[in-house]
C-alpha cells in the first residue's frame, strides 16, 4: 500500500511542479493533484497563509453510493476553484438548549444564519460532503517537505465538520510558517454509522477518514507537505476515530504520529444496545420502507428517501425524547472497530508510531445537561468530576498504559486554562475543547485575549509543532519526556495554564490517581 502511494505522490508532484515554481507574479495559489487542479486563495486575515477550502477526496456518497464505503476519485486534471468551504455532512440542529448551541457556538459548524437550536437539519449540510480543506504557508513548495496535521473534528459521531470557526488553523499556520494543516468532513449519525442489516459495512465514517488520509498521503507533497510526516489528529469523537485508525490499520498506518485530544479508543462508544440492528429498520419502516424479510430491499428503498426527511425524522425523535432511544454510532464490526482494545494492544495489534494524548481538566462541565436554572453557580461538581474521569481522564490513563506495555512512545498533557473570552461561565473551567482554539490560533476570534493567554497559546502551538515535526523526539527538546511503562504511575506529563504558570512538568499521578481509586481528582488545578 505504501509503495503505491509513494508512486502516486511522485506523480502528483510532477503534475504540480510547473505551477508551484512560478513565483514571478507572487505566491502560487494553484496546485495540481492526482484528482484535479485547485486554485485556492490568500487568507484575507492572515496574508502568510494559502488555503484551499474545498477539495473532494471521494466520490459524492449519493444515490446508489449512499451507505456505501467511500469511492476514491478518478484521476483528473480538471480545474476547480477552492474558495468556499464545503457543506458539512448531514446533521440535525437539536432544539434542546446546551452550552454548545447557546453559549459556545464557535465550536459548531457554520449554519449560514440558521439558529443553532433550530430543531431541523442544518441548512449548510448536504450528502455531497466528503471534502477536506488545506492551510499552508503562503510560499510553500513541493521542496519544503513540511510536517502535516490531519484534523478529524468531533461531534459525538452525530455532527461536526471542518467549517467551525474555532477549528480554523489559519492563525497558527500564519505564525509558524513551518507546517501544514488539513481538516476533513466525514459522514455522521445514520449516514455514517447506520448499523443496517442489509449492509456489509456500517462504520462508513471511519472508512471516510481512512480514505481522506490516503488522499493526503498521495497528494500533500504538491502543497509543500511531507507524506512521511503526517500526524492524524482528532478531538473528542475525532480523537476516538484517530485511535481507531491506529488499531485498524496497524500494519499500514500511513501516519507518523497520532494526536488524541479528549478521546481514545478506550472510551466506551461502540453501540452494544442495538445488536439486532433494529434502529435502522425502525426508521425505514416509519419512512415507508417496510421490508421485514428483506434487509437489502430495505436499504435500497431508503436510498430513495430524501436526505432531509431521514435527518429530521431521527432528530425530531430524539428531541421528543421518545423511547427506545435511536443511536447511530460506531459498531464493533471486527474489521475497523473492535470490542476489546486492551486485548488488541496485548496482541500488539497497534501501530508502532508515537502518540500525544491530552485532556482538559474539567472536560465534563460543558457536556452535562444545560443548567438553565442555575447558570451562575453551575452544575453539581461531583457529577461533573465523575464524568470527566470516566469518559476522559481514565480512558487516557488506560490508553497510555497499554501503549507503555508495548514500549510505544507516548506523551501526555493536561490543559487547565480558564479565560473569559472563551469561557462564558467561570465554573466551566477548562471544559471539553477549550484547548482547541488555543492551539489553532483562533482564541482571540471574539477579542479580549490576555497577554498571558497569548503566551500559553503560543507555547502550546510550539510544543504541538515539535510533535508534528518529529513525533518521536521533537518534544524532548522542550524537556517534555515520554511516559514509560516502568514509571507509568509517576510518569511525566505537561500541564498548561494552571494558575499563573504557562507550562509545567507534573507527575501523571497528579491527574490519574483517582482512576486507581486512591485519591481525589482536582478539576481546577
Amino acid at each position: 500500500m505504501k509503495q503505491l502511494f509513494l508512486l502516486v505522490s511522485t506523480f502528483a508532484k510532477i503534475l504540480a511542479a510547473g505551477r508551484l515554481c512560478d513565483r514571478d507574479d507572487g505566491p502560487s495559489l494553484t496546485v495540481g493533484t492526482l484528482t484535479g487542479t485547485y486554485t485556492g486563495l490568500q487568507n484575507p486575515d492572515y496574508p502568510g497563509v494559502r488555503e484551499f477550502r474545498n477539495i473532494p477526496y471521494a466520490e459524492p456518497p449519493v444515490g446508489k453510493l449512499r451507505w456505501k464505503p467511500p469511492v476514491p476519485l478518478r484521476p483528473s486534471q480538471a480545474h476547480h476553484y477552492s474558495y468556499r468551504f464545503p457543506p458539512s455532512c448531514p446533521q440535525y440542529l437539536t432544539s434542546h438548549l446546551s452550552l454548545w448551541n447557546a453559549n459556545i457556538t464557535n465550536f459548531s459548524i457554520s449554519t449560514g444564519g440558521q439558529s443553532h437550536y433550530a430543531g431541523e437539519m442544518a441548512q449548510t449540510t448536504a450528502e455531497d460532503c466528503l471534502s477536506l480543506a488545506i492551510w499552508t504557508p503562503i510560499n510553500a513548495t513541493s521542496q519544503d517537505k513540511l510536517p502535516v496535521g490531519l484534523f478529524l473534528p468531533g461531534g459525538s459521531f452525530r455532527g461536526g465538520g471542518l467549517d467551525a470557526p474555532y477549528h480554523i488553523p489559519a492563525g497558527w499556520v500564519n505564525r509558524s510558517q513551518r507546517h501544514i494543516m488539513v481538516a476533513m468532513n466525514y459522514r455522521v449519525n445514520i449516514f455514517g454509522f447506520p448499523n443496517a442489516a442489509g449492509l456489509e459495512d456500517n462504520d462508513l465514517g471511519i472508512l471516510d477518514q481512512r480514505l481522506a488520509l490516503e488522499w493526503v498521503y498521495a497528494n500533500i507533497e504538491a502543497f509543500g507537505g511531507n507524506p512521511s510526516r503526517i500526524t492524524v489528529w482528532g478531538h473528542s469523537a475525532g480523537g476516538v476515530s484517530a485511535d481507531v485508525l491506529n488499531f485498524a490499520y496497524y500494519d499500514d498506518p500511513l501516519a507518523a504520529g497520532f494526536f488524541l485530544m479528549s478521546g481514545t479508543a478506550m472510551r466506551t462508544f461502540a453501540q452494544g444496545d442495538n445488536a439486532l440492528q433494529t434502529n435502522f429498520t425502525y426508521v425505514a419502516k416509519e419512512l415507508g420502507c417496510n421490508f421485514p424479510d428483506d434487509s437489502e430491499a430495505e436499504v435500497e428503498c431508503m436510498r430513495q428517501v430524501p436526505v432531509n426527511l431521514i435527518t429530521n425524522f431521527v432528530g425530531h425523535y430524539g428531541d421528543e425524547k421518545k423511547k427506545p432511544s435511536l443511536f447511530f454510532r460506531p459498531t464493533a464490526d471486527g474489521k475497523v472497530i473492535f470490542k476489546n482494545y486492551t486485548e488488541r494492544a496485548e496482541r500488539r495489534l497497534i501501530s508502532n508510531v508515537p502518540a500525544l494524548i491530552s485532556d482538559t481538566s474539567n472536560e465534563q462541565s460543558s457536556l452535562i445537561a444545560y443548567p438553565i436554572n442555575n447558570l451562575i453557580q453551575g452544575p453539581n461538581t461531583t457529577e461533573v468530576d465523575k464524568g470527566t474521569l470516566s469518559e476522559f481522564i481514565c480512558p487516557a490513563f488506560n490508553s497510555s498504559n497499554v501503549r507503555d506495555f508495548n514500549n510505544l512512545t507516548t506523551y501526555r498533557y493536561q490543559y487547565a486554562g480558564n479565560y473569559t473570552n472563551l469561557t462564558p461561565f467561570p465554573w466551566m473551567g477548562a471544559y471539553h475543547g477549550a484547548d482547541l482554539p488555543m492551539i489553532f490560533g483562533s482564541y482571540n476570534l471574539t477579542g479580549g485575549a490576555t497577554e498571558f493567554q497569548r503566551q500559553v497559546a503560543e507555547t502550546m502551538q510550539d510544543y504541538v509543532l515539535a510533535f508534528l515535526t518529529d513525533p518521536e523526539d521533537g518534544l524532548k527538546s522542550f524537556g517534555w519526556l515520554p511516559d514509560s511503562y516502568e514509571s507509568r504511575v509517576d510518569g511525566p506529563m505537561m500541564r498548561f495554564a494552571a494558575g499563573d504558570v504557562v507550562v509545567q512538568s507534573i507527575n501523571a499521578s497528579d491527574v490519574d490517581v483517582a482512576c486507581m481509586g486512591i485519591g481525589h481528582y482536582n478539576s481546577h488545578p
